[in-house]
């Protein structure tokens, strides 16, 4: 592992003479001289102990060590920009930061954001969806509510919504014979094994199939008429009302439970105390 990082305004450069493929227009860009590019190339290339272009007159190619290097610097001085460009949400003073998975967000949260707006316009709302469980103590989160979380330090911890799972498919597909019907299988809970120690009872799914890791993609699966699933209660409430689900029996199963957790410094903020308590009354709805 490397002692010491190369200055980054030498990958800077590199990386816009390498795009451009000229030192000329990456000074032009950078508002700095010819000269100052190729020697922050060069003092690159002696850190590196390789040369990254090929130098012919005044027009430069990239070797091949120089593609590798452009991919890698790319994608970090990207990765870099968002994070600096996020900084400022932390700057606002309505801003609530919300964490929440990928598909409560867009198969809950996003069709009552609306109302959401109108009782609280004030609320800078800042949806932060992961699929990671986030580190309440180290990340800048007010409030989280997921599926798959417990108590963390520096939180209190709520259990919000205990959730049920059914197999559903999209109405077309209830008059295809079950074996000729697509499983469309998911992870935890929404695995079919959960469904046949719980239930037991046999709506034609199959071994094979499908396989999804997201279940917001595999409620869109199942809405969008690819085949059968075991589906949340909570999140496929809307593509119910909206007929795109059916249920293939009554029985329900327990599913995940969903929790809030609080960082203990937004306890008190009525922002915070305002989402909450606009959630609650949300998630009791039928």
């Amino acid at each position: 592992m490397l002692k010491h990082w190369p200055p980054l305004s030498s990958l800077r450069g590199f990386e816009a003479a390498a795009r451009l493929g000229s030192f000329h227009k990456a000074a032009e860009e950078l508002s700095l001289t010819q000269s100052a590019i190729s020697q922050q190339i060069r003092s690159l290339e002696a850190y590196l102990e390789q040369p990254l272009f090929f130098r012919s007159g005044r027009s430069v190619a990239l070797t091949d060590a120089g593609h590798d290097l452009l991919s890698t610097t790319q994608a970090m001085l990207q990765q870099l920009s968002v994070g600096i460009r996020r900084l400022g949400q932390y700057q606002k003073p309505n801003q609530l930061v919300l964490n929440t998975t990928p598909a409560f967000a867009r198969h809950w949260l996003l069709p009552r954001l609306g109302d959401f707006r109108r009782q609280h316009p004030k609320v800078d709302l800042w949806i932060f969806s992961t699929d990671e469980v986030p580190d309440m103590a180290t990340q800048t989160i007010d409030i989280a509510v997921r599926d798959d979380i417990s108590s963390q330090a520096e939180c209190s911890f709520r259990v919000l919504h205990a959730d049920r799972l059914y197999p559903a498919c999209h109405p077309s597909l209830l008059s295809v014979p079950g074996a000729q019907r697509t499983t469309l299988h998911g992870e935890r809970e929404m695995d079919w094994s959960h469904w046949a120690v719980e239930s037991g009872i046999d709506v034609g799914q199959q071994d094979q199939g499908l396989n999804f890791s997201d279940p917001g993609l595999l409620l869109d699966a199942a809405c969008s008429g690819l085949g059968i699933a075991l589906v949340s209660q909570l999140l496929s409430r809307k593509a119910r009302a909206d007929g795109l689900l059916q249920p293939l029996v009554d029985d329900t199963i327990r599913g995940p439970n969903w929790a809030l957790l609080t960082h203990r410094d937004s306890e008190s903020d009525p922002m915070a105390r305002s989402f909450t308590e606009w959630l609650l009354a949300n998630l009791s709805d039928p």
